[in-house]
């Protein structure tokens, strides 16, 4: 039996109501983070909003399991003090996860338990393609279906050709124009938000995330900043995360802006953004090649073809060497054998350079 009409709203279901049921300790009440931020939790539960810290358990351990925006939880309510207490967070359906900053970053939950991700960038000069297969990789590899939401369309001579150009590099995922000033394309967006569904809204500052989340709840729910004109670029105006119930009943996640994503075990997101790179790569002759020159490269014969464009190819391997890099920190052994090899190459790639000095022998 599911619980209130307040929390199905937010998304509840008969399989979260099992999840609960099955937890071991009594007198928690389960609630869903609506608010993210560095002080602590603004949950929903079926009496209304509450305050919430996570308990110290969560919180000593690893960061991709602490309690996320969009996560389900289990909260104890603690009648006459001003916060509840978070002592378990639900199994995730989805996950949009991150590596944190810092040379010792590791996963970082960004959003939980979303169905949709909006990848939302700019149509002015700070569109960057490369950026946004960064974000359809992680997109992919959340389990959330990714929509590349293009906003500012009033200000763009072509729309047209800018939708054309994303499309190219989209790996199948819808690509949408609009405008929050004129209100094209926000008829599309909402179509794919129906009561119950969350969408994360995910992109650079300035991209108009915040905008088109009041444009889509009818009012100014989110601060919005202005563009900067030296370089196309915005400010920082979201600086929390928060999810809202729109008057439709979808809900949006909004979240800061991410001008640097770094890739967290994402193998299966690259795969799915470039499956036209490793679809060609299926056809090399030998199944190591490097694509730097091997007989029967089938990606350079297409790149020479113009099938396929040179800056993708190297988006493609940039990311590829990241996720390998991840997987070597993470395994020690793994680092040392690549040290290992790189060395063997560097030593057989100086023997080669000293016989050829040498020259023939007399």
């Amino acid at each position: 039996m599911l619980t209130s009409s307040t929390l199905v709203s937010y998304g509840w279901s008969q399989t979260l109501h099992d999840q609960f049921q099955a937890l071991p300790a009594d007198g928690l009440i389960p609630a869903r983070i609506l608010v993210q931020q560095r002080g602590g939790y603004r949950l929903v539960t079926e009496d209304g909003e509450i305050d919430a810290r996570a308990s110290g358990l969560l919180m000593k351990g690893p960061e991709a399991e602490r309690p996320a925006a969009g996560d389900w939880v289990a909260v104890e309510p603690r009648p006459g003090e001003t916060l509840g207490l978070i002592q378990a967070v639900l199994p995730r359906r989805t996950a949009f996860i991150r590596k944190a900053a810092g040379p010792r970053g590791g996963a970082q939950v960004v959003a939980a338990n979303a169905d949709v991700a909006f990848l939302v960038a700019s149509m002015n000069a700070d569109l960057n393609l490369r950026r946004l297969e960064r974000y359809l990789a992680t997109a992919y590899e959340s389990g959330a279906e990714p929509v590349i939401v293009l906003t500012k369309a009033d200000l763009t001579p072509d729309p047209a050709a800018v939708c054309a150009e994303v499309d190219a590099i989209a790996a199948g995922a819808p690509v949408l124009a609009v405008s929050s000033k004129t209100g094209a394309g926000l008829d599309e967006v909402a179509a794919r938000l129906p009561p119950g569904l969350t969408a994360v809204l995910l992109g650079s500052s300035g991209a108009g995330k915040s905008t088109l989340l009041n444009a889509l709840a009818g009012e100014a729910r989110m601060a919005i900043g202005e563009i900067r004109e030296d370089d196309a670029r915005g400010r920082h105006t979201t600086t929390h995360r928060e999810l809202v119930l729109l008057p439709s009943g979808g809900l949006v996640l909004d979240t800061p802006g991410m001008r640097e994503l770094g890739l967290w075990e994402a193998d299966a997101g690259v795969s799915a953004t470039f499956e036209d790179v490793e679809a060609l790569a299926a056809q090399c002759r030998f199944s190591d090649c490097r694509h730097t020159g091997e007989p029967g490269c089938a990606i350079r014969v297409a790149v020479a073809a113009g099938d396929l464009a040179e800056d993708r190819l190297r988006a493609y391997e940039k990311l590829q060497a990241e996720l390998a890099y991840e997987h070597r920190r993470q395994d020690p052994e793994a680092e040392r054998q690549n040290r290992r090899l790189w060395a063997s190459r560097h030593k057989a790639g100086r023997a080669r350079t000293k016989a050829k000095r040498a020259g023939p022998d007399d």
